[in-house]
């Protein structure tokens, strides 16, 4: 009879604990709803920028996604801002993955392959590329898409797509002419 008061009053104590049963929201990946790659002639000329907009995340309204067009046979820098709209003020994605460098890495890749080469050009604290700043040059009059992987590798980054996992991937269509 003792053993099932016990049993009885059991969930009483475990329910009123529930603290360390609420889980706690993983932090690590970034909130990005917002992309935008501006790209600006090495020789002098307007910039050119293409943003990715998903202010509801996966599913619900679809992305607005603008495109690039840049000139053939040019040389540009680029750089990459991220925003997390969810907040309010917005918060500046940029600058927490800039601090966390050594945790990030973009990758870019062209589709046809010939259609622009993006270099990335600055690094984090130990000497691996980050993306957040890039040199583009093109070619020839072409038409294709630049898709653009921010990786989120911490622990784990090594200079390659393979580590860690994606917080935003964006692809833009892209023409130079």
């Amino acid at each position: 009879m003792m053993l099932l008061a016990l049993l009885a009053v059991a969930p009483l104590f475990t329910a009123c604990n529930n603290d360390d049963d609420d889980p706690t929201p993983d932090d690590d990946n970034e909130q990005i709803t917002t992309l935008t790659y501006t790209l600006t002639p090495v020789g002098g000329g307007a910039p050119v920028s293409a943003t990715y907009r998903d202010l509801d995340g996966d599913g619900g309204t679809a992305p607005v996604i603008g495109s690039l067009t840049l000139a053939a046979n040019t040389t540009y820098t680029g750089t990459l801002s991220l925003l997390d709209e969810t907040k309010n003020p917005a918060v500046n994605t940029s600058a927490e993955i800039l601090e966390e460098a050594d945790e990030h890495l973009f990758w870019f890749e062209p589709t046809p392959a010939n259609l622009l080469t993006v270099t990335r050009t600055d690094r984090d604290k130990n000497n691996l590329e980050i993306g957040l700043q890039t040199r583009v040059v093109t070619t020839a009059a072409a038409t294709g898409n630049l898709k653009i992987t921010l990786r989120h590798q911490p622990g784990t980054k090594n200079g390659t797509f393979a580590p860690g996992d994606t917080d935003v991937e964006v692809t833009f269509p892209t023409t130079v002419r």
